[in-house]
This record gives C-alpha cells, sequence and structure tokens, in this order.
C-alpha cells in the first residue's frame, strides 16, 4: 500500500489550525479531542466542499488518462503514487481526517481502529471509493473475503478506473480459485495501469491455465 498521507495532511493543517484557535489552543489547559475536530470540520462543510470534491474527480481522472497512455515505467510509478494521493482527498474535510487516522491506523495494526474509521467515512459519504477500498483492504486481510467483494464493487460503481480495486478483486479471485475471474480483473488493471506489476504477473501465472497457451 502506497504511502499517500502527505498530501492529505497538508490539506488538513488550515483546518485544524483554525479548530485550535476557537479552542483557545493548548494554552487553555484543555486538549481537543478527536471527537471536537470532526465535529468543527463537518460544521465548515457545504458548497465549497462539494466543488473541491469535483475538482479532486477531475484531477485524478486526468491522471488516470496519463497512466494509460505513458509508455515509460517511472513517469508511470509517479503517476500511481499522485493518484493514490488524489483518491485520499475526498472533498469533505471529515471524511479526509477519518481516511487519515484510518490509514494510520492500518499502518500501524490497529485494525479495529482502522475499521471504524472507513465505517464512518462510508457513512457520511457513501459514493467514496476509497473509503470503500480501503474497508476490502481489512477485510481481505481478515480472510473475510465475501465481504471484500461487496465493497471492491461498490468501490468499483463508484470510481471504474481503481486499479487498486481491480486488483484487489484479482488476488480474492485466486484465493478462491476462480482463475478465469482473477484473469478477467487483472487483465482490467493493465487497460487502465498498463505498468502495474502485480496485474502482469497475475496475467503471467494464469494465462496457461486459464487459456491453455503462453502469454
Amino acid at each position: 500500500m502506497p504511502n499517500a498521507t502527505g498530501l492529505v495532511r497538508t490539506c488538513l493543517v488550515s483546518a485544524v489550525c483554525c479548530l485550535l484557535a476557537a479552542c483557545g489552543g493548548s494554552e487553555g489547559g484543555r486538549d481537543v479531542s478527536t471527537g471536537e475536530m470532526l465535529d468543527a470540520l463537518s460544521g465548515a462543510e457545504g458548497t465549497a466542499g462539494d466543488n473541491a470534491s469535483s475538482g479532486q474527480a477531475n484531477f485524478s481522472q486526468d491522471l488516470l488518462n496519463q497512466l494509460a497512455e505513458t509508455s515509460s515505467s517511472a513517469e508511470a510509478a509517479n503517476l500511481e503514487e499522485e493518484i493514490w494521493e488524489a483518491w485520499l482527498l475526498s472533498g469533505s474535510p471529515t471524511v479526509d481526517m477519518l481516511m487519515l487516522r484510518g490509514v494510520e491506523a492500518t499502518q500501524t495494526d490497529d485494525l479495529e481502529l482502522a475499521r471504524d474509521m472507513f465505517d464512518r467515512a462510508i457513512r457520511i459519504k457513501p459514493d467514496y471509493a476509497e473509503a470503500w477500498n480501503r474497508r476490502a483492504l481489512l477485510f481481505f486481510n481478515d480472510g473475510q473475503y465475501d465481504e471484500a467483494i461487496a465493497d471492491l464493487e461498490v468501490a468499483l460503481t463508484h470510481e471504474p478506473r481503481h486499479f487498486g480495486a481491480w486488483t484487489g478483486l484479482g488476488m480474492i479471485f485466486e484465493s478462491l480459485e476462480e482463475p478465469d475471474a482473477a484473469l478477467m480483473a487483472y487483465r482490467k488493471v493493465l487497460e487502465i495501469h498498463p505498468h502495474a506489476a502485480a496485474a502482469q504477473q497475475g496475467q503471467s501465472r494464469l494465462i496457461v491455465q486459464v487459456e491453455g497457451r503462453a502469454l
């Protein structure tokens, strides 16, 4: 999983600073809780958040277009990182804070907290593909394949070119010994991200088994 928290942190700094100022900062002797942060950020949302969400979606689509067309593996790697960062920006300050905490919790193996953060993000913004994708990863790692597939399908409904979700489906179908479905998923990844190593390797593993010939 790429480390894509830096851009989210930057976008949250001004909102958090405003919240701390409103609460008197640390000088007042009272720490600001996560719940207060989320409440304050939620209260600041509105039309501006909708506009930010639309702009971020357009940006990620432009990057995906470039990813499909580049012939450079180095450029593809850079574009992939930028896309992951773009996908972590929902247009909602509250959801972005939840996603940041969820990603960090995943990285420190606090999976209960991560699940709670992603659940909350989904409740607030059910059309946000990355929240579904991140929760699916938790399900997959816990062996809950049906739940993971269901979440990935929702993620792909909202972002059909989510190469991470397609890769996840390929890995799950391989684990379930469904090579035809896995191969289809990996091929979908390669339509979107031709330089994706996991999908290339998956296709190479499965094509002889499925089609009876070498790639």
